[in-house]
């Protein structure tokens, strides 16, 4: 660093901290250590009683924090992400620029963290965010570093941006609801109306709903109905469990579509079933949907939206978090379920 004329440093990096007090009204940092002098800063500064500052030099081969930070940033560019209004100490913040699914590479996040002098933090993965949601932060934590480690992280990041954010687009369901109790209208349907409102959450569209008794060539034929009806994806509510009578999941296997699993290591939503025709998702929603505030259903179905078609690895994922602590005041998805 180099001492120079407050007059002669616009543009220049300062080396500390400047603290200003007013008696009764302020006392604090007027300006951060790695605050880029302007031409309206001078007279700040002169009010200050600073003559003089000490202000970083150039090196070749070595960044300061903001350029540092910019390259952090370029390796979470996404179309769908926004930065904020500016760099700050080093510290860039990450929003969302829509509605969608934000998603880490979490092997690529971690290899970055690993690399020291630099950090990039983040909302969990997986889950739905709505536009203007904070996303993740970065921030380079000394006021210059090395050219050389900036592409180091860049090597160990790769070629895929660390971070995305999927819309979630239009989208049609039908809704497959069985059960003689339903059927006969002994009891009346509850299903459905949930599921609207999960759907609605989403901007999804539901075409139609069908009752049907525990016949499982009546639901089949149900869910190849609403294919032909023009749906993105099949729900199916009703028979999930494993009496004799509850017929669901052999009715779905009937259509054709494979079954990625019955059953998903998370409560509420053991008795969950996923299944795909080709690329078309049916799903079978156990009981719990009905009335736990959220349930598997709540941890798949944004996925789903956002066109990833998940396996039995990513179900499997679900075991740590799985557990939803049914709080009094239910916070999800900022809470640790599904996490």
């Amino acid at each position: 660093m180099k001492l120079i004329r407050t007059e002669d440093a616009v543009g220049q990096v300062l080396c500390h901290d400047l603290t200003r007090i007013i008696p009764g009204k302020e006392k604090g940092a007027a300006f951060r250590k790695g605050h880029i002098v302007t031409e309206e800063d001078i007279p700040v500064l002169l009010s200050m009683g600073k003559q003089h500052l000490y202000i970083w030099e150039k090196t070749e081969g070595i960044l300061h924090e903001d350029e540092a930070a910019k390259i952090l940033y370029e390796l979470c560019k996404n179309d769908n992400i926004v930065p904020g209004d500016d760099i700050k100490e080093g510290k860039i913040e990450l929003f969302a620029g829509c509605d969608g699914l934000f998603c880490v590479n979490s092997a690529a996040l971690r290899r970055l963290n690993l690399q020291g002098e630099m950090m990039i933090a983040t909302r969990p993965g997986g889950f739905a965010v709505k536009k203007g949601d904070k996303l993740a932060a970065m921030r380079i934590i000394p006021l210059v570093i090395e050219e050389e480690k900036m592409e180091a992280a860049r090597a160990a990041v790769g070629s895929e941006p660390l971070l995305s954010l999927t819309p979630f687009g239009k989208h049609k369901v039908g809704i497959v609801t069985t059960g003689s109790e339903v059927y006969t209208g002994r009891i009346k349907d509850a299903f459905g109306p949930v599921i609207r409102d999960k759907m609605a959450e989403y901007g999804t569209e539901v075409i139609g709903q069908v009752i049907l008794d525990d016949k499982p060539e009546m639901i089949t034929q149900a869910i190849k109905d609403f294919i032909d009806k023009g749906a993105d994806m099949v729900v199916c509510t009703g028979g999930m469990s494993v009496d004799p009578d509850d017929t669901t999941p052999s009715a779905i296997k009937a259509t054709g579509a494979t079954i990625v699993s019955y059953g998903a290591p998370v409560l509420p939503g053991a008795m969950f079933l996923l299944s795909y025709l080709d690329d078309f998702p049916i799903m079978g929603l156990p009981g719990c949907v009905m009335y736990a505030k959220r349930t598997v259903f709540d941890l798949v179905l944004p996925r789903v939206l956002a066109g990833q078609k998940l396996t039995v690895e990513d179900l499997a994922e679900y075991g740590e978090g799985g557990l939803c602590l049914s709080c009094d005041v239910c916070t999800f998805p900022n809470c640790g379920f599904g996490k």
